[in-house]
């Protein structure tokens, strides 16, 4: 009747491994900083080089660009393990992962060779630039513009809201190439810091994730080599829609980082502290509230796992879940550092604690790679098709 061999929704041994890998990392060399990196709103080079020595920046690049060739759960595994000391230092492996999914969807095998390689070996970072101040939710609409220049393509436009933009070398933007053609005339390209004409804007000052700079970049005539466009030219906006159902699912994997890392600090605190004459994890009610948290984080992340893992399968129709998984996650990472400040008092409104800042990191987790109005409503649209 019992079956110890029964591995159908279980981790792999590899999976397990690699968590414990990461955490031991991610309590050794990222979390130590985590604080200051937020307060003084600094990149968190430490997290970076401890990753890159590690090999843990970029698990999901293929074996024959120099990568590690895991699978996206692993990918998320590496994120929500680090999500859960220091949220900006997750955007890391995170945005890795968004900028170079639409190449590896979509992208000649030239243009392959000649990005992934860097981001696989830690020389470079790859940003995803597809957001404008009037084309958030409605990205189709975005201004930007790519004409034809001889063998060339130029650029010109803003892009907004570009995580670890001025720290990254590369950048997959997404450009109107035929204005008449609406979200059918948009393309993709890969974009190079040192390319002419291309500039970093100044850093937003945002509520949380700081330690992961923001900031728009310009493209002022920016003329880049015709072979980097990312598949065929008017498929730009397909390449980002398809990205984003491969990618939510790590939103969400970064939302329960944050969410377990917050619960962690939770249960350390009420085991310790001591009112009435005994430790408030002692009273039913904080134990509600600890098995609540718990039993939501686990929920979200079984969701995640499930959700990558069918966008690993290549499978179709990935909309509901994907959208599922992060909106969730989300929401719960929300709810679940909400109630961590709650748990330890006055102390939780201190920075003397995480939960304060892990607070303020999860609420972007509702909002970027598709607002959680917006993820209600790609779920809706694939349960009434």
């Amino acid at each position: 009747m019992l079956n110890a061999e029964f591995d159908a929704y279980r981790l792999s041994e590899e999976h397990e491994a690699l968590r414990d890998a990461v955490r031991a990392l991610a309590e050794k060399e990222i979390a130590p900083h985590a604080a200051e990196v937020d307060e003084q709103a600094r990149f968190p080079h430490e997290a970076k080089d401890a990753l890159v020595k590690a090999g843990f920046q970029a698990v999901h690049i293929p074996e024959e660009y120099g990568g590690q060739g895991a699978d996206e759960l692993a990918a998320c595994i590496v994120i929500e393990e680090v999500a859960r000391v220091c949220a900006s230092s997750s955007l890391i492996p995170a945005v890795n992962g968004l900028g170079s999914v639409p190449i590896l969807l979509s992208a000649s095998e030239e243009l392959k060779k000649q990005v992934l390689p860097s981001i696989a070996a830690g020389e470079a970072m790859i940003s995803y630039a597809l957001s404008e101040r009037e084309a958030g939710s409605d990205a189709a609409s975005m201004k930007t513009r790519a004409r034809r220049d001889g063998d060339d393509w130029v650029l010109n436009g803003t892009k907004c809201w570009i995580t670890n933009a001025g720290e990254s070398t590369w950048y997959t933007v997404m450009a109107v190439t035929d204005p008449e053609k609406k979200a059918n005339g948009i393309s993709a390209f890969v974009v190079h810091k040192d390319d002419p004409g291309f500039e970093v804007g100044p850093k937003e000052r945002k509520l949380g994730i700081a330690g992961s700079p923001t900031r728009e970049i310009y493209f002022q005539d920016c003329r880049i080599p015709g072979d980097r466009i990312i598949g065929a030219e008017g498929t730009g906006f397909k390449t980002a829609l398809a990205t984003l159902d491969h990618t939510r699912p790590t939103i969400g994997a970064q939302a329960v980082g944050i969410a377990q890392g917050a619960l962690d600090q939770a249960i350390a605190y009420i085991k310790e502290r001591k009112q009435f004459g005994k430790a408030i994890a002692d009273f039913q009610g904080i134990q509600f509230m600890v098995a609540d948290m718990a039993m939501k984080v686990e929920a979200a992340r079984q969701l995640v796992y499930v959700a990558t893992s069918r966008a690993e399968r290549g499978e179709k129709n990935l909309g509901f879940i994907s959208s599922a998984a992060k909106c969730l996650a989300s929401d719960t990472a929300m709810q679940v550092t909400v109630d961590a400040v709650q748990l330890l008092g006055g102390a939780g409104f201190t920075r003397d604690f995480p939960v304060e800042r892990m607070m303020r990191d999860a609420k972007i987790t509702q909002i970027y790679e598709g607002t959680n109005q917006v993820q209600r409503m790609v779920m809706a649209r694939s349960l009434l098709r």
